[in-house]
């Protein structure tokens, strides 16, 4: 053993906690503490002292507790067993995190599940070091870079997948445009990160997500891309989804030898691709084609929608083309004798209520009896909500109120003008 030995660690400034390797220390031991560091002495796992930064000498006659510990009647020169720890107070602000696998989340714009990978960095500060020591280093020799991050992976890729989940969902974005809220994403998982990491001793000064991204080789990304080029691209040109599908089938009756149209579709083609993709190519192609395909289409007389000629349903409005005078019924006000569609509530006229009638649709006039169309009674209103109440109901199908006055003894039903149960006798209210 040295006469005089020198105890400090000026080793990487990844290393955030560093056990000096021999527990053997004669007194007179100079313990040279840096500016940026905090050294602590451990005798039978309890803390004997704390050391700040500058030179310090190792004794039992300085260090109270250690000498009760030791109590050797050597003179004060004698070997102590003990242990010290230095602990790196530096900022350190370049700890890469990221998440190893993809975190599985559906967009919610297009509706397809996405797997996600984030990326970035965060910084901390060693701000208790004997509570870091206590509850988090233990008995290894060395505690870094990478045990921090092994040991709080858990933490960041769970409040990371919640943090891309919640905005996805609340801002209704894309996964394809979250890039815009990076620093929104970073300041929330600081927040919620923090007092995880305080526990510990440990401050994070900092969480920063640098990029959110999808992998380039998922089926499902690739295809969106795809749409989403192919939208753009149309939106440049100038053309729908329907008129593209338009092209590709006339293009494919063009170059079909067996077609009895095909010549004269690819000489429209052709015609109309030489007036340019505008205006111009949509007015002279769709005058030509409506000369060819006069006997093969015709016109949905509900939607205007093209469809073909044997088609007896409309595949855009599920109109029958093959019954005649499917016209919504006209009812007449009975205030001003304007036309009314059933599913009017006013006149557009008059600005008259419309009462229908449950049996005819008719507008009954207020306060009448009788329906002045079909001549059968009107029925009563519910004395709950207000709604006309089909002849002998006996209860209101909107809110349930019972039509049936009955006696509030024995429960008989009654007649409207009764006065005393047949059954009780009861007076009846």
């Amino acid at each position: 053993m040295a006469v005089v030995e020198v105890v400090s660690y000026n080793g990487s400034p990844d290393v955030f906690a560093w056990k000096y390797p021999n527990s053997e220390l004669g007194t007179w031991t100079q313990l040279i503490v840096n500016e940026s560091q905090e050294a602590i002495l451990f005798k039978g796992g309890k803390v004997c002292d704390v050391f700040q930064a500058g030179r310090h000498t190792l004794s039992t006659e300085n260090i109270p507790i250690l000498n009760n510990l030791v109590n050797l009647p050597f003179g004060g020169r004698s070997p102590f067993t003990a242990e010290v720890w230095f602990i790196n107070k530096a900022f350190s602000l370049d700890i890469k995190w990221g998440t190893p696998s993809p975190i599985q989340v559906q967009d919610p714009k297009y509706k397809i599940f996405v797997p996600v990978r984030a990326f970035g960095q965060f910084g901390i500060q060693i701000e208790e070091p004997q509570k870091f020591l206590v509850k988090l280093v233990g008995n290894v020799a060395q505690f870094d870079k990478g045990s921090l991050l092994r040991y709080f992976r858990g933490v960041y890729l769970t409040k990371t997948k919640d943090a891309v989940s919640s905005y996805l969902i609340h801002k209704n974005i894309s996964v394809l445009e979250i890039n815009a809220y990076l620093d929104e994403i970073s300041e929330f998982l600081n927040e919620r990160i923090a007092p995880t990491f305080r526990e510990y001793g440990i401050r994070l000064t900092s969480f920063f997500v640098n990029d959110i991204n999808v992998p380039e080789d998922d089926n499902g990304v690739r295809k969106l891309k795809q749409a989403l080029a192919k939208r753009a691209e149309m939106d440049i040109v100038g053309y729908n989804y329907q008129q593209e599908r338009s092209f590709d089938t006339l293009e494919g009756a063009a170059t079909n030898q067996g077609s009895m149209h095909g010549g004269l579709m690819g000489a429209g083609m052709g015609l109309g691709m030489g007036f340019g993709m505008g205006g111009s190519l949509g007015n002279q192609f769709n005058s030509l084609m409506q000369s060819i395909n006069i006997r093969e289409m015709k016109i949905c007389p509900n939607c205007n929608s093209t469809l073909d000629k044997e088609a007896r349903f409309c595949n855009n409005c599920g109109h029958d083309t093959l019954k005649k005078n499917q016209k919504k019924n006209k009812i007449k006000c009975s205030s001003c004798g304007a036309e009314m569609d059933e599913g009017s509530k006013f006149c557009m006229q008059c600005g008259n209520r419309y009462n229908s009638c449950v049996y005819c649709k008719a507008d009954i006039p207020d306060g009448a009896a009788v329906c002045p169309v079909c001549g059968k009674k009107v029925p009563k209103a519910c004395p709950g909500c207000g709604n006309i109440l089909p002849e002998n109901s006996k209860f209101c199908p909107a809110c349930g109120y019972s039509a049936v006055k009955k006696c509030l003894a024995c429960g008989k039903e009654l007649d409207d003008n009764t006065r005393f149960c047949p059954e009780c006798g009861t007076p009846v209210k």
